[in-house]
């Protein structure tokens, strides 16, 4: 008989009376999530396993009883979309925060990891993330990189590999997947993606940023069965009613008044709808929580609070696949959390595996890796960066005027034309504007940097850097001077990554992340502290103006997948064509002359 199989006999054994619990729960309201009800209940564990849900008082044996009067008990809650890298900590020191906050079980897409480091990527995240008490799922990711011919990150993903993933245990499903136009135009790599997970039987997770009608019916017709990419209240009941599982996220927090009227106006509230954080940078995770702070947001904006609870434990189990998860009931699995009161949830106990873990948002003990490879540290493969890679130029000509296409917007990018001055060569950042720079970072092509002119970020008062930029992860930089954007790229160069801010000829705030250029080894706190401060500094360099221009924003301005004009490491693309575009639409050449001279000219020809 296996450890496995006799745990489970002696569960049994527990529920019959004949030998005493491990552990029984007494005096508590359980929140049942498939019926709704609040109700009083004991709960006996034996083992990792709950033995019995019964009435109160029925069972009196058992080695510990901790009595949970006044308290509601719910099943320990899940995030079904996370890419942990979005908190720049490893895999323990993460565990070690959404623990204490109640959050039993993720599922991971190292899609991020994976596109710096490959299959190594995949293989480190499973291996951190082994033996930890937070019970981690991994998925295989399908965007490596999103968006082929208009990016390039550190590998290439296609069939082969995604089906050399899908065979290890850990791997439960093929990761988003982003590459829209290649499903719905049937590319040869994403309809290999798609088979194996199909043959697989396992998840394939959507990211249907965008899609309506047609093109949504035939995202779902290809396999995938999933979406957190809701952009309206509209879009959610869309892909509610096509058939996909929703995964509600906490990322775009200004979405989320909508949704929750919009469910509440439907007859039932499907076992579809799930709950996922997707991308939480660390001092919001260790400050505000993960999965825990958007249940508490969903309640406020009028969602009950057991229905909010039933998207993070019992759907969410579902749509893993995870029959032992997800609900307080004999034979599953005794990841549970306690909570004084269901009009703001915060955990009070987490029991995981039967054994209290964390009382009142502490961890009782710190977690220990059993096995953690690090991957490696030196990710940055680029040269010095020097003043002049900034400048942005125009071989054409030496003295004149051209027009250029330009990128307008952040979140939401449409295509812009401007009249630009040229002077021995370079292009004159015209006012209100910026730049965006970006450089391949992995040593696959030649690193010539790429550059554009951006509209709707403002003037930048001095420059922003980050290696951590979705989903290439190539190094990006924002500004208008040469020099202060060279200073931010050089000191993420000799750090081996993470993100800065330079401004008057210094760094301002820097937070490194030498592993894989997107992690740090830091201690959570430390490293909130830190990124935290460079969010409040970067308000120096930027005018934020919620909810589409924020700070967050610059992690994604590279997204080609997505529709509209983003720039990559290959050059300025257009995510709804799927094809890399000049800049310059025209350009004359003119006798030189000042600044002055060019205004007073530009303003004579507009009066004619």
């Amino acid at each position: 008989m296996s450890a496995t199989d006799d745990t489970r006999r002696r569960a049994v054994q527990a529920a019959r009376g004949e030998i005493p619990f491990d552990l029984l729960l007494t005096d508590a309201h359980i929140v049942d999530m498939v019926t709704g009800e609040i109700r009083e209940a004991d709960v006996g564990i034996s083992g990792e396993w709950i033995a019995s849900v019964h009435p109160r008082g029925q069972h009196k044996a058992a080695k510990e009883i901790h009595s949970l009067a006044g308290s509601f008990l719910s099943p320990g809650l899940i995030d079904t979309h996370v890419h942990l890298e979005s908190s720049h900590l490893t895999p323990a020191r993460y565990a070690q925060i959404v623990l204490a906050q109640g959050t039993t079980a993720v599922f991971w897409d190292p899609h991020e990891l994976a596109n710096v480091l490959g299959i190594d990527g995949v293989k480190y995240a499973v291996e951190a993330s082994r033996d930890l008490p937070l019970h981690v799922m991994i998925a295989a990711p399908s965007s490596v990189p999103s968006t082929p011919g208009l990016e390039m990150s550190g590998a290439d993903f296609a069939g082969e590999e995604i089906a050399s993933l899908l065979s290890w245990p850990e791997v439960r499903g093929v990761a988003e997947v982003m590459d829209m136009h290649g499903v719905l135009h049937g590319s040869e790599r994403m309809q290999a993606i798609l088979a194996a997970g199909q043959r697989s039987g396992k998840l394939i997770e959507g990211h249907a940023r965008g899609l309506s009608g047609a093109d949504l019916q035939a995202y779902l017709t290809a396999g995938v069965t999933s979406d957190h990419e809701l952009v309206s209240a509209d879009d959610a009941l869309e892909k509610l009613r096509a058939g996909l599982s929703l995964q509600i996220r906490g990322s775009h927090p200004y979405l989320l008044p909508g949704i929750v009227t919009a469910l509440m106006t439907l007859p039932h509230l499907s076992s579809q709808i799930t709950v996922c954080t997707d991308d939480v940078p660390p001092d919001v995770l260790l400050e505000k929580g993960g999965i825990i702070a958007l249940l508490n947001t969903l309640i406020a904006h009028g969602l009950p609070a057991t229905e909010a609870l039933r998207f993070a434990t019992f759907n969410a189990a579902l749509r893993l696949q995870r029959h032992d998860l997800g609900l307080i009931a004999a034979g599953r699995r005794a990841d549970l959390v306690v909570f004084d009161s269901l009009e703001t949830l915060t955990a009070r106990q987490v029991y995981v595996a039967g054994n209290l873990i964390a009382r009142d948002g502490r961890m009782l003990n710190a977690i220990v890796p059993m096995a953690e490879s690090l991957p490696p540290q030196n990710t940055m493969q680029l040269p010095p960066a020097v003043e002049e890679d900034f400048v942005l130029r125009l071989a054409a000509i030496q003295h004149g005027e051209a027009r250029l296409r330009h990128i307008r917007g952040a979140r939401f990018t449409q295509w812009g034309e401007v009249d630009v001055q040229i002077r021995h060569g370079k292009v004159v950042i015209p006012d209100g504007f910026s730049l965006i720079w970006v450089r391949h970072r992995h040593g696959r092509h030649e690193a010539k940097p790429q550059m554009a002119l951006l509209e709707g970020w403002g003037e930048l008062d001095g420059a922003i850097a980050t290696s951590y930029s979705h989903d290439s992860h190539n190094l990006v930089v924002l500004g208008r001077d040469p020099a202060e954007m060279a200073r931010a790229a050089g000191q993420l160069i000799a750090s081996g990554g993470g993100m800065a801010l330079a401004q008057h000829g210094n760094i301002i705030a820097h937070v490194a992340m030498p592993i894989a250029g997107i992690l740090s080894d830091l201690p959570a706190e430390e490293l909130a502290a830190r990124f935290s401060d460079l969010r409040q500094r970067s308000e120096d360099i930027a005018e934020w103006e919620p909810p589409y221009r924020v700070f967050k924003a610059i992690e994604g301005t590279c997204l080609a997948c997505n529709a509209g004009p983003h720039l990559t490491d290959l050059g300025l693309t257009d995510g709804l064509t799927r094809q890399i575009v000049d800049p310059l639409i025209s350009c004359r050449e003119l006798p030189e002359e000042t600044p002055s001279e060019y205004r007073q000219r530009r303003t004579h020809n507009g009066r004619k």
